[in-house]
């Protein structure tokens, strides 16, 4: 069975019909804006792993489009690297330095600090152990840096995902992470020079790839939620087990490869969401044809392995399109209230979608319901959108990654779409302006490598962060 990942991986690597060197997986989600300068306006990350850096091919970076009353500009950015002032580290060939990003307050002084995961960073505990870094606000900008360093003794590939959360002061912030050999979850206080309040590492699962932080039972501390990576040895399963506590045994009914947070129904707690883009080992025993997203609704108890998930497809009434094979609907992720009416929605990446051309991509949102069946009202966006600059190609992947967060002030989050494989996999980011009840094409605009200066021509850029398509 063809794993949707597998062509992806092909395709990054092929460009004009020479093979070029392979990019490293790299994880999924991406940083929502944060007002980093604390200018009132939030800004945009980008990241870019397989940018190359002073020749080192692959080294990574993290562009920072500066919002403002007339949102983004690329002339108004800066461009971070482990090369860069402040920032730990030397810019080395592979170390996809950008992979994976977070946002949030983390020591609580008004500016939202970034984090930023470097799974292929080579340390003093091993080659490729990784290294997660906080990028730390200021009236500046992000100017400095710590890492935040692994509490296990032989690490590897430390900092595949990254998640943040800031609910309060001391343990009601937390960031988590996830490597190869378990995950992470870091406790406030946290200070610039790196200091926290606490780590607990847990490795009773194996092989995580993504992680979540949510207060699913409303105790007002961040609660870590992670997926595996389905090569873990779970034979039959469309993507790998889902954990709110990782321990063997407490897997949650269905799987996915990522994981996201955010309350739906409104009911104050908040529901964990998984995507699950493969194929099905077995049709009607697990996953879903063209791929499928989970929910499981958060409570007073929290998330219990024995509660059963809605299921979002393609063939649920009122979402748009139809379940087809390998459409990977669900191969990305972001929860968030889009709409402005108090329910978080479900921005649901299908990179895999073949329109006019194969594998062109196309983007879902499901709106949060207080009550009835998730799927009512839902849209879609695709580079054949009316408005939408551009055009579906193939491989294009549309959707690769998605984001939101209100770069302009006007209370109307924008919704972030990127495309790995635009401009021959140099990557683009789309930014569709939030409208009066949700995001519309009309004013939408493109941001390429190009225009935020990677120009380079031999190695994929990877604008917006190439997600689940290097999973093979």
């Amino acid at each position: 069975m063809r794993r949707w990942g597998a062509a992806a991986f092909v395709a990054a690597s092929l460009i004009g019909g020479v093979l070029l060197p392979t990019v490293p997986a790299t994880a999924m989600h991406g940083a929502v804006p944060g007002d980093f300068n604390g200018d009132g306006y939030r800004d945009a990350v980008l990241p870019a792993p397989g940018a190359n850096v002073s020749g080192k091919e692959g080294a990574g970076a993290v562009v920072v489009l500066y919002g403002s009353a007339s949102g983004l500009s690329a002339s108004r950015r800066k461009t971070i690297t482990q090369n860069t002032a402040g920032v730990p580290g030397v810019s080395e060939a592979g170390d996809a330095f950008g992979s994976a990003t977070a946002t949030a307050d983390l020591n609580r002084d008004g500016y939202a600090d970034l984090v930023i995961g470097t799974p292929y960073e080579d340390t003093s505990k091993g080659t490729e152990s990784g290294a997660v870094t906080v990028l730390w606000g200021s009236r500046s900008g992000l100017t400095s840096g710590t890492d935040l360093p692994s509490p296990f003794s032989s690490p590897s590939h430390y900092g595949e995902d990254v998640a943040a959360l800031g609910l309060g002061a001391g343990s009601r912030t937390r960031v988590a992470v996830a490597g190869e050999d378990g995950t992470v979850t870091l406790g406030g206080p946290f200070s610039r020079t790196g200091t926290f309040g606490s780590a607990v590492h847990n490795d009773d699962t194996t092989s995580p790839l993504s992680v979540a932080l949510g207060d699913f039972n409303g105790d007002g501390v961040p609660d870590p939620a992670s997926s595996t990576d389905r090569l873990s040895g779970l034979s039959g399963l469309s993507g790998g087990e889902i954990y709110t506590t990782p321990a063997y045994g407490n897997a949650l009914k269905g799987n996915g490869l990522i994981t996201a947070s955010g309350d739906i129904n409104g009911d104050g707690y908040a529901d964990l969401v998984a995507g699950d883009p493969d194929e099905p080992e077995k049709a009607g025993v697990d996953g879903a044809t063209g791929g499928r997203v989970l929910v499981w609704y958060g409570s007073a108890t929290g998330v219990s392995p024995a509660t059963t998930p809605v299921q979002i497809t393609q063939n649920t009434a009122g979402v748009p399109g139809a379940s087809e094979k390998d459409d990977a609907f669900g191969g990305s992720l972001a929860v968030a209230d889009l709409d402005r009416d108090g329910l978080a929605d479900i921005v649901i990446g299908a990179p895999y979608e073949s329109l006019a051309k194969n594998r062109a991509g196309q983007v879902t949102v499901v709106p949060g319901r207080r009550s009835g069946a998730l799927g009512t009202g839902s849209y879609s966006f695709s580079q054949d959108t009316a408005g939408v600059p551009g055009a579906a190609e193939t491989d294009d992947f549309f959707g690769t990654t998605v984001s939101v967060g209100d770069v302009d002030k006007d209370g109307r989050p924008e919704l972030f779409v990127s495309a790995v494989g635009e401009n021959n996999d140099a990557g683009a980011v789309w930014v569709f302006p939030g409208g009066s009840t949700r995001p519309t094409a009309t004013g939408s605009r493109v941001i390429t490598a190009h225009a935020v200066g990677l120009t380079q021509t031999s190695f994929p850029a990877l604008l917006g962060g190439d997600g689940l398509l290097s999973r093979i």
